[in-house]
């Protein structure tokens, strides 16, 4: 019997709980957005700061995936991003937004991806 192709399995198995309200999870305002540029960090192994194109402005945000990515070939990915978190500091950068990734069974981030390119602001739903 030939093999059949494994279903990648969670890297973290733990139950789902604290589960939130649909009118919570509509809060959170979830876009697609296109990398500008992208740059590591000096002195961090993990972050990259990327300049984002959202449709209707450019913003910087930061993410530890400097282990998993080289920040040049980030560059022109499309990415889905936390678009209305607060400002939070990184090393001395202000981050306007958050990007979605998964963790894989090594610990390494892998970016959320799209069937296609929609286009930079397009909402997630």
């Amino acid at each position: 019997m030939p093999d059949e192709p494994q279903t990648p399995r969670p890297a973290e198995s733990a139950p789902v709980d604290d589960r939130i309200s649909f009118d919570d999870f509509m809060r959170v305002d979830l876009r697609v957005a296109r990398i500008v540029s992208a740059e590591r960090v000096p002195n961090s192994r993990k972050l990259v700061q990327m300049r984002i194109d959202l449709g209707t402005e450019e913003r910087t945000i930061v993410a530890g995936i400097a282990e998993a990515y080289e920040a040049e070939g980030l560059v022109g990915r499309t990415i889905a991003v936390v678009a209305n978190l607060k400002p939070a500091r990184l090393m001395g950068i202000e981050s306007n937004g958050m990007l979605l990734a998964a963790t894989g069974d090594d610990g390494r981030p892998m970016l959320v991806s799209f069937d296609g390119s929609p286009a930079p602001g397009t909402r997630i739903r």
